[in-house]
């Protein structure tokens, strides 16, 4: 490394906010760290100045808003720190995924054009927009129907989450703004663009949710023909463009926005990322054996493997998806911090938000005090986590939320309880699903705001797992990896580093404290696991498809 400290900046963009952290490359320490609100926030009811109504499980972002995060955050870091920006030799981004959109032939999103501005189809896609299942069906239905080669290693199903879904959804209702379309781009692609003047793809994203792959490429014309006659060309046409590995420089910053950010021109941009995915070594997982889960509004699950393994309702193995030499797993949960929002907002009793007011403390700590102080299964109760549909290993979006055993002397912490256990059930049925096929989990390690937050929660998971679980020790774990990654791209040369093994080996860190399981916790979870597998499979594999059958009820009812 070359003489005097060197930085990076990571970039994480979430479901809510984008944050910046400043990342000293010597050893990892997160020197300064700053969050951006999304103006916007999650567009899901109706579209910002038209007031136009969305549909029902639409969830479309502002693109302005991403922008707005790197002129705010990136210069609060360089302000917090004092540092020269002369030393800070390259920037990296994450973003959440599949959240994609359609740009016309110079790069700019088409809702940036107002005569376009009042269709949501033109708007950002965030990942959790769900209102492609339709096309999603079909993708499957087709897909097994001609013995597709790639549906296998996404477990069996596309998601409605992903890109190809997204992008028939367009063509299907509103065809204008597909012919429009130059290029339909991951945000994260589209962020890098801006910053660099160079649209490329990033390897991640293009794997494990557009359906490429590094030996075979995209799936066949004929099977977009067999789709639908429209989508034929489409890789060749809207999604074309060079498929680049992690860790490449994507281009030297462009003048324009190192004024903006208020860094030196021409540093190093690395190629866009996933949030999960950047996470991995970020927490020193370089190695086979070690699950990640990415603990947010949802969780994401990452593993890396020596094979490619078929795996069920895993979101996908991709060969260099995660570390270059490995095969990156991923699966999840759609729902899990989320669900507990919910639950604080949407259907706690008010004395609870006043007896914690009184206490000095916010309701979630309130609750986990409380929730604490029973012992597994003494609730009584047991919740499945389908508050947002199921991501693995069903991929369903069309399921949804149940809590069973309720009475009248069911008290709020018991349910709060009931609700943690049940996302701890949903890792277990991914764990299994790993080990069952041969890709094995020895540990887990934990980063995002959850198990910052909340011990209980991760006892549980330890618990209900019979796993070890290690605790990143990063406020920031996903933009600590994109700003490793940026080391990568800018490289040992530049004062970075010319490998992520390199990196990691260096600036990953875990808290020294551990969650152990609890062998007597553990004998009783096992019980409610298997009570929670009947009604998983019971209503998620369509011996009682209620559930679906009251969306269907309540949108004919609308």
């Amino acid at each position: 490394m070359s003489k005097g400290k060197k930085y990076t900046i990571g970039v994480d963009y979430g479901t809510q906010s984008g944050r910046a952290v400043l990342v000293d490359l010597s050893d990892g320490r997160e020197v300064a760290d700053h969050v951006t609100p999304y103006p916007h926030h999650v567009i899901d009811e109706r579209l910002p100045g038209s007031g136009i109504k969305l549909e029902h499980d639409w969830a479309l972002q502002h693109p302005g808003d991403y922008l707005e995060v790197l002129r705010r955050s990136v210069p609060a870091v360089l302000k917090e720190s004092g540092i020269d920006p002369a030393d800070v030799i390259g920037i990296g981004i994450d973003f959440t995924a599949c959240t994609m959109l359609p740009v016309d032939a110079q790069g700019q999103p088409l809702s940036f054009d107002p005569e376009l501005a009042d269709n949501p189809h033109s708007w950002v896609k965030l990942w959790k927009h769900h209102a492609a299942q339709p096309e999603a069906d079909k993708i499957n239905a087709i897909a097994a129907e001609r013995g597709e080669a790639f549906l296998p290693r996404y477990g069996g199903k596309i998601s409605s989450e992903w890109m190809m879904a997204k992008v028939w959804q367009i063509l299907d209702e509103a065809p204008e703004i597909y012919e429009k379309t130059d290029l339909f781009l991951e945000a994260t692609d589209w962020v890098i663009a801006q910053m660099t003047g160079n649209i490329v793809r990033n390897s991640c994203t293009a794997g494990y949710k557009a359906i490429w792959h590094k030996q075979d490429g995209y799936p066949s014309k004929a099977y977009f023909k067999a789709l639908d006659p429209r989508m034929e060309d489409l890789t060749d046409t809207k999604l074309r463009g060079d498929v680049i590995p992690l860790g490449t420089n994507a281009g030297g910053l462009l003048p324009e926005m190192a004024e903006m950010m208020g860094l030196t021109p021409g540093i190093a941009v690395v190629v866009g990322n996933v949030d999960a995915h950047a996470a991995v070594p970020a927490v020193g997982v370089v190695t086979p054996g070690k699950l990640v889960m990415a603990m947010g509004t949802s969780i994401c699950h990452m593993l890396l493997g020596t094979e490619e393994k078929q795996v069920e309702g895993m979101c996908g193995v991709v060969e260099d998806g995660i570390i270059p030499g490995l095969y990156g797993y991923e699966a999840g949960q759609s729902a899990v911090g989320d669900i507990f929002e919910w639950y604080v907002e949407e259907a706690l009793p008010a004395y609870v938000k006043e007896a914690a007011e009184k206490e000095g403390l916010n309701v979630h700590q309130w609750l986990e005090r409380e929730a604490a102080a029973y012992q597994p299964g003494q609730t009584g109760l047991l919740a499945l986590d389908w508050w947002n549909g199921n991501r693995s290993v069903l991929v369903d979006t069309d399921l949804t939320g149940l809590i069973v055993g309720m009475t009248l002397l069911t008290k709020p912490q018991e349910i709060y309880r009931a609700l943690l256990e049940s996302t701890a059930f949903g890792t277990r049925k991914i764990v299994d699903a790993f080990d069952q096929n041969g890709v094995r989990v020895d540990a887990l390690y934990a980063c995002g705001g959850l198990p910052q937050k909340n011990r209980l929660l991760m006892q549980i998971y330890a618990d209900v797992t019979n796993r070890e679980i290690f605790v990143a020790d990063s406020k920031q774990t996903p933009a600590l990896g994109a700003a490793m990654f940026a080391a990568v791209a800018a490289g040992e040369v530049a004062g970075g580093y010319d490998s992520i093994l390199d990196a990691a080996g260096k600036m990953a860190r875990v808290k020294e404290e551990t969650f152990k399981p609890v062998p007597a916790h553990v004998e009783v979870y096992e019980k409610l696991y298997q009570e929670y597998s009947q009604l998983h499979d019971y209503f998620g594999r369509g011996e009682n498809d209620v559930m679906k059958r009251l969306k269907r009820i309540k949108q004919a009812a609308e």
